[in-house]
């Protein structure tokens, strides 16, 4: 079984490499540091993607375009962050500027 990095380490890791590209990044939730799901908002020039941290077929960490293929408005962005805090009150939410729609993190797209 692979070793799993807690939620708080990883959400600096992921602040860090964004300030590192020169992208602003931002907590505007914080869930349980040790075991809590991470959303990634990505704020780009033609809207926003809710990335949901999830796990592939072989259980390696992943990301879900929880909002769908192509981006969407800042109410819809709230109302599927809402939907999903609801469910997972743990879960945290951090939001990156990344006009291109990638996050500045790698990490598998499913």
């Amino acid at each position: 079984m692979e070793a799993r990095v807690k939620a708080g380490i990883w959400v600096s890791m992921a602040l860090r490499l964004a300030d590192i590209a020169g992208r602003s990044g931002a907590v505007l939730r914080k869930g349980d540091p040790d075991s809590g799901g991470i959303l990634c908002v990505l704020r780009g020039r033609a809207g926003l993607v809710v990335l949901s941290q999830v796990r592939d077929a072989e259980g390696r960490p992943a990301w879900l375009r929880g909002s769908g293929a192509e981006p969407i408005e800042q109410e819809a962005a709230d109302a599927y962050v809402a939907r999903q805090v609801k469910r997972d009150p743990d879960l945290w939410v951090v939001e990156f500027e990344a006009p291109d729609l990638k996050p500045p993190f790698e990490g598998k797209l499913i």
